[in-house]
């Protein structure tokens, strides 16, 4: 963790800011390995150009914050304490004036922003979230092993979908077994919430399962991620129930052929937006094109959406040490919608591919 919060020192110096105030947890444990969900309770590292930093955390997470990464001070609050009066004590031993504070203007409340202008009147803030993206888009070895792990995770999770499918089994049914059989094997923390379609309810690309009961001819949509190491997955397939009809066949071969059109052209230095227009014209040419109603992916890591967002009007370019998603999708209405997702990781050789299911449409019997 050295390293990281060195970069982060060093960006203060050139920013002429005092110090960075990081609140949000996915944060602190990217720079620290110190996992804290707080709920309502006080969090925060502070990082300084110069000093050494700290962090204040709930005293019944002291133990676990020692024994993280950090290496430097950590001071614990009891629940009947006040955690600023700790923040204050040990900023004012750092002999601070007023200046610039680096904090998270998208994550950080209103409160303890107010609550720093207090404790410095005419203090002024700046984003350190242009750093955190920039340094969090590229995995070093531990992230991508832990992405590796999530991926092959995610792959067993389909798989798990898959040999559930039964007709009038419901979705919500599905995604039972599926965090069942995951929890039994030590996966209990999933990316976001399980996503199983079955239908017409499968061209809604960000539908909610219900009690909808599987039938013949279905398109079955699994969208799912899991938690490894604090990193994550994130993995379409599509199958069909049964039989598959002439327009389903051809909507998913598109699908696929998109998916692999996009993942083929991946490299480094390549535009995004270019990239997204890849698969897209793929799906356009065979006049689906309207019927692919987002983006071609997203950053991954520790949170489920991360930067780089693979949109059309994405003018950055792809770099080594990158994971994003490419997740192609068709859905077209009455009909049932397609979504192929695979997790990509760009390394220095090209594009390697961290969810493995098999992408062919499985007729499921």
């Amino acid at each position: 963790m050295p390293d990281k919060i060195n970069k982060i020192e060093e960006w203060l110096r050139n920013n002429g800011s005092r110090f960075a105030y990081i609140a949000d947890p996915v944060n602190v444990f990217y720079l620290t390995h110190f996992k804290c969900d707080p709920h309502e309770r006080f969090l925060g590292l502070f990082i300084f150009p110069e000093d050494e930093p700290f962090l204040i955390c709930p005293e019944l997470e002291v133990r676990q914050a020692m024994s993280s990464d950090f290496g430097s001070e950590v001071i614990g609050y009891r629940d009947d304490q006040d955690p600023w009066t700790f923040v204050k004590k040990t900023l004012d031993s750092r002999k601070l004036n007023d200046g610039k504070i680096a904090i998270e203007p998208s994550t950080l409340p209103y409160k303890k922003a107010l609550a720093l202008t207090h404790l410095y009147e005419h203090a002024s803030f700046t984003s350190i979230e242009g750093l955190l993206a920039s340094l969090r888009n590229i995995k070093d070895e531990f992230e991508l092993a832990a992405m590796k792990k999530a991926g092959e995770a995610a792959d067993y999770a389909v798989g798990l979908g898959v040999d559930a499918i039964k007709k009038g089994k419901t979705e919500k049914a599905i995604i039972a077994e599926i965090e069942y059989e995951l929890a039994k094997h030590g996966f209990s923390e999933m990316a976001f919430d399980t996503m199983v379609l079955t239908g017409e309810n499968s061209a809604a690309p960000h539908g909610y399962p219900g009690t909808r009961q599987i039938k013949e001819g279905d398109f079955i949509l699994f969208d799912l991620g899991v938690v490894v190491d604090g990193y994550c997955s994130d993995i379409t397939r599509t199958v069909c129930y049964k039989y598959v009809s002439e327009d389903q066949q051809k909507i998913y071969d598109t699908c696929l052929q998109a998916n692999l059109a996009a993942i083929h052209a991946v490299r480094e230095g390549l535009r995004i937006g270019d990239l997204d227009g890849t698969a897209r014209k793929v799906i356009t040419d065979a006049g689906y094109g309207k019927y692919f109603t987002h983006r071609l992916g997203h950053g991954l890591g520790l949170g489920e959406h991360e930067e780089p967002s693979m949109s059309a009007d994405n003018d950055h370019t792809l770099t080594a040490g990158m994971v994003f998603t490419i997740e192609p999708g068709i859905y077209v209405p009455d009909v049932g919608g397609v979504r192929i997702e695979d997790d990509i990781y760009l390394s220095k050789d090209g594009p390697v591919t961290l969810t493995h299911y098999p992408k062919e449409l499985q007729i499921i019997h």
